[in-house]
């Protein structure tokens, strides 16, 4: 801790003193350029990673063919069974919370 003007003690918590944090900038504009920086073949970055997952995926990599085409058509829907067959009865247990 340091001293503060009145002799009191100062926090410090880095270079920024416990001020405004730095504005990070948007994710989609990090990526955009990333993305979209082209290669000597004029190939951008994203035209590279989708043709090293066709690769893969032509391999019979199938985490490579799922990315693919979960990112070209959606993901499927997925059906949820919520019949439920018993002649048990439902009985719910309430828990004790805990003291906050």
């Amino acid at each position: 801790m340091r001293e503060g003007r009145n002799g009191g003690k100062l926090k410090t918590g880095g270079n920024n003193g416990g001020g405004r944090p730095p504005k990070l900038p948007d994710l989609h504009i990090l990526l955009a350029n990333v993305l979209g920086k082209e290669n000597k073949d004029g190939l951008t970055a994203a035209e590279e990673i989708l043709l090293a997952l066709h690769a893969k995926a032509k391999k019979g990599d199938t985490r490579a063919a799922e990315l693919l085409l979960d990112r070209g058509y959606g993901k499927p829907k997925q059906t949820v069974d919520q019949n439920l067959k018993t002649t048990e009865p439902l009985v719910i247990i309430k828990t004790k919370e805990p003291d906050a």
